[in-house]
This record gives C-alpha cells, structure tokens and sequence, in this order.
C-alpha cells in the first residue's frame, strides 16, 4: 500500500443497496430490459451511444459481466434495481480510470419512466459512497452534456464541484459535443448509503 491509501477488504461485496434501490451486476436476461431504454430516443439524447440494436445491447450485457470478472476489479457497470418492484430502471457505474492517482468516474442513465423521483441521486450517491469507500478513490468525477440540465442537478446536489468545460470535445452523431466535468474528493464526502 501507497502511504495516504486506505485498506481494502480483498473481495468488494456487491450489491449495493439503497433505501430504495439494488446495485447489482447485470445478468444476461437483463437485456430486453436495458433494450427498451437503449431505444428510446429521450433517453440517449446526451449519451454517446444509442440508439441500440439488440444486438448492440446483448453485446453491452456481455461486456459488463466480462468486467465483472476481471481480477482486480477497476470497473462497476452495475443494473438499478427497484427493490419493491424488482424492476431495472437503468444502469449506474463507477470505474477505476487511474490506479496511481486513485481517480475514478461515475456514470448512470435510467429509463424515462423513473426520472423525476430522486432515484439518479440515490444510485449516484451509493456509487460516490462505494468509490470512496470501497475501491478507495481520492478523486471522482462525472461528465456531462451542457444540454442536459437534470445530470447536471444531480451532480450539483451530490456536493460535486464544477470544474470546467471541454469545447468541443466529443463527436455524438455527427455533431461535436462539449462535456463540463464535475469532480468530488474523498475530503468532500460526507456520502452514506441508505
């Protein structure tokens, strides 16, 4: 261990759970469900990929349960799961970018019918939660479209900084796209699961 880094437990115990929520690995029945999101032109508009396939989609299931396997694990693509229903409302993910300066990102996308009721914040809180407290990050960051003003929100309510913005920094679809990032140290967070 680097001096200043932090112990961890030799297994990270999954899933992650919420007041309301299940962070779970993705299992490959899960697609048709992912599938009807991955579609839905509202909900792909400010990510970099979509609209999907089914093959697209299967192939997306495949990779996050390859990354499940990986020793050591660096990336959680995990589904989101409505507890009381055991419905999946969409996937939320923290991965290890840089082991050396313990950075790490955050992502999350839910299907339209669950936006508005706090779920993106609970998932992105518990994700914050896990990155600091189980992968032992220093630093953790989320990227988003400058047009969409409700990911922005939820980072803001997570206590995450501004801290700039990348002009044209990505090609979606035949446009160029510019990304503002939004960061959290472990000294910011005051993040508790549940």
């Amino acid at each position: 261990m680097r001096p200043g880094s932090k112990s961890r437990p030799a297994v990270i115990q999954l899933p992650i759970k919420t007041k309301r929520l299940i962070l779970r690995d993705f299992h490959v029945d899960d697609w048709q469900s992912v599938h009807r999101y991955a579609i839905d032109a509202d909900v792909i508009r400010y990510v970099e990929w979509g609209p999907n396939t089914e093959v697209d989609t299967k192939n997306f299931i495949a990779r996050t349960i390859e990354m499940a396997q990986a020793t050591p694990r660096r990336e959680f693509e995990l589904a989101v799961i409505l507890t009381e229903t055991n419905e999946l409302l969409g996937a939320a993910s923290v991965h290890v970018s840089n082991v050396a300066n313990r950075e790490g990102w955050i992502g999350y996308c839910l299907n339209r019918q669950s936006w508005g009721q706090g779920f993106a914040t609970e998932a992105a809180t518990a994700l914050l939660t896990f990155g600091f407290s189980e992968l032992g990050l220093h630093r953790i960051f989320a990227t988003v479209d400058p047009a969409n003003t409700a990911s922005a929100g939820v980072l803001k309510k997570l206590g995450m900084a501004y801290e700039g913005r990348f002009r044209e920094h990505k090609s979606v679809r035949g446009k160029w796209r510019d990304t503002d990032i939004y960061a959290t140290l472990e000294s910011d967070a005051r993040f508790s699961v549940g």
